[in-house]
This record gives C-alpha cells, sequence and structure tokens, in this order.
C-alpha cells in the first residue's frame, strides 16, 4: 500500500509543484526552520516559554527518531528501493523509519500551538506542508511520514510534562 501511494503521488509531478515541494522540504533539512524559530522564541518575552519547549521537544525528538528508532527499525527508503523514481532531492543516507523531518516538524509545531494558537496553526500548516513533501519526492514511506508526526507529538507532550513538572518543582522551593 506504501508503494501504491507513492506512485500515485508521482502523477501530481509538474515544474511549479516540484520547485515548491524541493522548497518546503529543504525548510525541515535538519530541523533548521524548527531551531531557528526557537531560537526567536528564546529570544522575545512573550514567547520564550514556548521556545523552551520547542527546544526540550526537538531535543527529545533528536534522541527518539535520530539515535533510537531509525537504527532500530533501519527500514530502507523508497528511493532506495526503486531507483527507476527521478530523484528532485539528494538521496538520503540515513533509514526512513520514521521520517525525521516530520517528527521534528510536528515536536516543535505542536509545542507551538499548545502554547500560541494562532502561530500554531501556521506552524502545523507548515508541519504538514514539510511532511507531505517527504512523499511527493519519495524519500519517505506513508508509514514513516505517519510515525514521525506521532512521535513529533509524543515529543511535545513529553516536553510539556517535562516542562511543566520543572516549574511545579521550582515554585514548590
Amino acid at each position: 500500500m506504501d508503494f501504491s501511494i507513492l506512485y500515485a503521488l508521482q502523477h501530481l509531478h509538474n515544474a511549479v509543484l516540484d520547485r515548491v515541494m524541493v522548497g518546503i522540504t529543504s525548510l525541515g533539512n535538519a530541523g533548521w526552520i524548527w531551531i531557528a524559530l526557537t531560537a526567536v522564541f528564546l529570544i522575545l518575552p512573550k514567547y520564550r516559554k514556548c521556545g523552551v519547549r520547542m527546544a526540550i521537544a526537538l531535543i527529545l525528538d533528536l534522541i527518539l527518531c535520530n539515535l533510537v528508532l531509525k537504527p532500530l527499525a533501519a527500514r530502507p527508503r523508497p528511493c532506495w528501493i526503486d531507483e527507476q523514481v527521478k530523484l528532485l532531492v539528494a538521496a538520503p543516507k540515513d533509514y526512513s523509519f520514521p521520517s525525521g523531518h516530520s517528527a521534528a516538524s510536528f515536536a516543535a509545531a505542536v509545542s507551538i500551538f499548545v502554547m500560541h494558537k494562532k502561530e500554531g496553526a501556521a506552524a502545523l500548516i507548515l508541519a504538514c506542508l514539510i511532511a507531505f513533501s517527504r512523499l511527493y519526492l519519495f524519500v519517505h514511506f506513508p508509514t514513516d511520514v505517519l510515525a514521525g508526526i506521532v512521535v513529533g507529538f509524543i515529543c511535545a507532550f513529553l516536553a510539556a510534562k517535562i516542562q511543566n513538572g520543572f516549574l511545579l518543582h521550582s515554585r514548590g522551593r
């Protein structure tokens, strides 16, 4: 079923959408857009607590997704299995499951949404676009992206628990 979805998406390709999807996916490379946004939030007093939560979520995501799950699952990428599909981006070198782009995007976007609905809604739209771009570009299976989204939600939830637990603990002194 994963390949069926990916092959169906290949019929959407056109010059404009190809450029847009490459641009969108590049925003998620190494989580740089989310790291930059976290840095901005940490600087601004109104968003500082959110920035701390995002930083915690992204660190948890890095550990869970890249250091634990990817090596454990060791799932080949679709572009490694079917080399006939022309890639618009360089073939990634790490494993496919779960999608790191999706996980980092949702870890950050959910963290924002919980604390700032309006800004979070925009972040969730970007996170969805980044996740979709990974399918469009044939570098992840749909189940990789879905798992990445779940990992992102879990990291955002754990970050909130860690932050709230720390705040409660520090206030109790």
